[in-house]
């Protein structure tokens, strides 16, 4: 037994300090006690405000300190595209959090906020993080352990911005690609989506104990993650975001359910509801699902957490009668409500119906309880605020390898050369001059898509950092090799410049959640002008950025080679290491893919699957070829 530094004296101090105040023993501060046992022992010291201030979560831009002190609040969240300043480095965004965190601290029992944010392909909110490919556009269900890896690389991004909670994964089943969240789906395949729960182990941390249903965190480098949007919100007629899902009862929980058995046996902490609804009920107030199914029947002990505004929108219009939205809503089993921003409507609303005896006081205190046992499972008390040694985590090299990887995996070759014996890919390196051409070839923001940055994405080169493909295109082909940009150039200028090939990058427009609703599918202009005045004069690998499938048919015929490159990140460099032969392409589609629009929707394991453009699971593969060619 050696002898106590000075240091190690304090921090016994501050240990006893902790779990002693004014010589009370606070049973719920001792981390050496079981979580059952804390959650019990400050459950019978709080008032009802104190109670239902645990259940309220609100956005960044009304959470001071003071608002969070006074009104008890539980959860504070970013919003798409809500930050603390333009292009916020990880010190601005932990000042912040931290700021907020140390109001929470302050009030009589000190029970610390949990800080949520949408990191749904990366941080995605924050200015020089690590944008990986959206989950549709990934080949991951033959790599669940690359999914695991990401999800081990966002938490800890997002830890470095001080930031405990991610909203991700969603596990929605996309089963019409007119959707707009469609891209934020693993695939129309439940199986595929299923085995992409592997990335919850990678936010959280594998799951120590299993004990069905109970929520974990693995530690200050480990966030808790969401699964969402709870259920069928993949499946609404016509793809309409918020719309109604109209199937059985054995088609939900065959195809929109499985994914929740695995989240919840990998330990999810919280699961979102989704704004959809199961033929005519909206799932906010579904207390045959949520109560009687995810809590009862799957055991799930974490907390159930509402969507921007979801109780709200219980009635049509939106917040028509506030106080019965609220009532079905916490009645359904929803634990946490995501108000955002008029907290006290919220907050004297509940008190109301629970003095009436509307909502009865168990329902509170099983809220109440689902929200500390998160936080005291992920040692939110134990370290409420920001660990400043993650900053280098940001963007990090390492992360960006990872990014790399995955967009060079999810890249599907859905042609290549106008006859099997004549294929263009890979493409030569060494080549007299090239064409590049299109607008989304240098254009980072379409790159990353919606939620990157902005809610609804931004375009341009200025909204985080990133490799666009163009700039992969110069460093990837030999310096001799003269590379040619012209977004939208005419027929006679390509065939009067001699070029060896042309690659064209074309595609969507960033979008998300129902402004992404689409019902033709149609590569926007100039896109398809691009592609004929190119294609037409030279030989061309077309390049699709975008976040689904799209109507591509009528311009396959001039394509000699062509790529789904979905919407790949921040990363370019992934597209060009399989375009020119690095790596070979290996991916497969992760959704069928349709030639008209009338076919929809067209899924797999549907009776009319019969004539398809591309069937799903097919892609072609080529070999990587070495050196300098």
């Amino acid at each position: 037994m050696g002898r106590m530094s000075i240091p190690m004296v304090g921090f016994v101090v501050l240990c006893l300090w902790a779990v002693v105040v004014e010589g009370e023993y606070m049973k719920y501060k001792d981390p050496k006690q079981p979580v059952g046992s804390r959650i019990k022992d400050l459950m019978k010291r709080m008032t009802l405000e104190e109670k239902i201030g645990q259940m309220t979560q609100i956005e960044r831009k009304v959470a001071t300190p003071d608002v969070v002190k006074q009104n008890f609040i539980g959860s504070v969240l970013s919003g798409g595209g809500s930050v603390p300043a333009p292009k916020a480095t990880a010190e601005v965004w932990t000042n912040m959090v931290d700021g907020i965190q140390k109001g929470a601290l302050s009030t009589r029992l000190g029970i610390p906020m949990i800080y949520g944010i949408d990191a749904v392909h990366g941080h995605n909110n924050v200015y020089g993080a690590t944008i990986f490919p959206h989950n549709f556009l990934v080949d991951y269900g033959r790599d669940p352990d690359l999914v695991k890896r990401i999800g081990a690389a966002t938490a800890l991004e997002v830890r470095a911005t001080g930031i405990p909670y991610a909203f991700a994964p969603c596990i929605a089943v996309c089963r019409n690609p007119r959707w707009g969240r469609c891209y934020e789906s693993y695939s129309e395949d439940y199986r595929i989506v299923k085995s992409m729960t592997e990335i919850i182990p990678g936010l959280q941390g594998d799951l120590a104990a299993k004990f069905k249903g109970v929520p974990y965190v693995g530690g200050k480098t480990k966030v808790a993650a969401c699964a969402k949007h709870f259920v069928g919100d993949g499946g609404t007629m016509n793809g309409i975001d918020e719309g109604n899902t109209v199937i059985s009862s054995n088609d939900l929980f065959s195809i929109h359910m499985p994914a929740y058995y695995d989240a919840i046996r990998k330990g999810v902490s919280t699961v979102m509801v989704s704004y959809s609804s199961w033929n005519g009920r909206r799932m906010h107030a579904n207390r045959d699902l949520v109560t009687g199914f995810l809590k009862n029947k799957l055991k799930f002990r974490g907390f159930v957490i509402s969507d921007w505004q979801g109780v709200d929108r219980i009635t049509d219009p939106p917040h028509a009668n506030y106080s019965y939205s609220l009532q079905s809503g916490i009645m359904a089993g929803i634990d946490m409500i995501m108000v955002p921003e008029n907290y006290r409507e919220f907050i004297d609303t509940l008190t109301s119906l629970v003095k009436a005896n509307i909502v009865p006081m168990t329902r509170i205190d099983d809220a109440v309880k689902r929200i500390l046992r998160v936080k005291f499972v992920m040692g939110l008390f134990e370290n409420p605020l920001s660990d400043p040694s993650l900053a280098k985590q940001i963007g990090s090299q390492e992360h960006r390898d990872l990014a790399r990887e995955a967009v060079r995996k999810s890249l599907v070759l859905l042609k290549n050369g106008k006859t099997p014996s004549q294929p263009l890919l890979p493409l030569a390196k060494r080549a007299p001059k090239i064409l590049v051409a299109g607008a989304h070839a240098d254009n980072l923001g379409y790159q990353c898509g919606g939620w990157t940055i902005e809610w609804q994405g931004v375009v341009g080169n200025d909204l985080t950092v990133g490799t666009t493909i163009l700039a992969a295109i110069k460093k990837t082909v030999d310096p001799s090799t003269q590379v040619v940009y012209q977004q939208n150039p005419d027929a006679n200028f390509v065939k009067s410049n001699g070029f060896s090939y042309a690659i064209v990058v074309v595609g969507e427009v960033p979008y998300a959640e129902m402004f992404g609703d689409s019902a033709n599918l149609t590569i926007p202009e100039p896109g398809p002008s691009t592609i004929n005045n190119v294609c037409g004069a030279v030989k061309c690998v077309v390049v699709v950025v975008s976040g689904r499938p799209v109507v591509v048919q009528p311009h396959l015929a001039k394509m000699d080679a062509l790529v789904a490159a979905w919407l790949p990140g921040t990363e370019g460099q992934g597209v060009t290491d399989a375009l020119f032969g690095d790596y070979g392409f290996t991916g497969k589609l992760a959704r069928t893919w349709f030639k008209s629009v009338d076919q929809l929707p067209m899924n797999f394991d549907d009776s009319h699957n019969e004539d398809p453009l591309f069937h799903f699971g097919f892609g072609l593969t080529t070999k990587p070829v070495k050196g300098n060619y």
